[in-house]
Order: C-alpha cells, then sequence, then structure tokens
C-alpha cells in the first residue's frame, strides 16, 4: 500500500459566485504575555498577565499554492506583540494597545484590524477587564 495521497484535483469554477471568498482573517486569541503595566503604587514594577488578541483583515486573497511563504506569518504577528509588550512600563493599557495597533496597522496588506488587551487577574468576580481599538465601527468591517 502506498503512503502517498491520490491527487485531489482544485474545484475551479465549481464554487458559485455568491459563496466565493471575499475576506481573509488572521485571529490571535488572548496572547498571554507579562507586561509592567499600570500606574497605582501596587502594579509599578510589578508585571502583570494580559492577554492580546488579535483580529486581521487581509487585502489580499488565500494562498492557492499551499506554501509557507505565501501566507501571512503569524508566527512573527505573535513575537511582535511579545516584544512590544516586553519593551518597556506602559501606565495605560490603551497606550500598549495603540503601540500593537500601529505595527500590525503599517504592515502590508492589512485591510481592517481590531486589537484588545485584557488584564484577567485585577478583580476576582470578573473575567477580566480591557480596552479594544478597530479600524471600523460595528462587530466587523
Amino acid at each position: 500500500m502506498s503512503d502517498v495521497l491520490p491527487f485531489t484535483p482544485r474545484l475551479d469554477g465549481m464554487v458559485p459566485e455568491s459563496l466565493a471568498v471575499r475576506s481573509t482573517r488572521i485571529h490571535l486569541d488572548s496572547v498571554e504575555v507579562s507586561a509592567d503595566i499600570g500606574f497605582h503604587d501596587f502594579e509599578v514594577g510589578t508585571p502583570q498577565r494580559l492577554l492580546i488578541t488579535v483580529d486581521v483583515w487581509l487585502n489580499h486573497p488565500l494562498p492557492t499554492d499551499d506554501q509557507p511563504e505565501s501566507a501571512w506569518n503569524y508566527d512573527h504577528l505573535k513575537q511582535e506583540i511579545e516584544r512590544i509588550a516586553g519593551a518597556r512600563r506602559f501606565n495605560l493599557q490603551e497606550t500598549l494597545l495603540a503601540e500593537i495597533y500601529d505595527w500590525i496597522a503599517s504592515r502590508d496588506g492589512v485591510k481592517a484590524l481590531r486589537v484588545e488587551t485584557c488584564k484577567p487577574d485585577v478583580y476576582p468576580n470578573a473575567r477580566g477587564v480591557g480596552v479594544e481599538i478597530a479600524s471600523f465601527c460595528g462587530a466587523v468591517p
């Protein structure tokens, strides 16, 4: 028995226009970073857990060649979020959020963007407290 899977042809022309892909979104959910963030005396100098979620809508279509270099590099996205969060001290989630947002927004191919932060350990009776910014109004672009 061969380990080679049989060739599966693409169904070009078989998908109706009404179901054509019109949007590509990269979703990075709740990346946990440690950040020196907050303005209260007990927060300054004490790194806190912070969860960062990113949704990036892209201008370009899905890759058709199944090659890694044709896709948006979300490993790099995650690493840059971690780098920015650890690069300096922040008083406000909004300030950190704006730096992450600006870095992503300046990347080639970004059509729309939403970034949010969440401090999960602030209130014992809440999942977290955070801030969200987006390039659009409403739930989706």
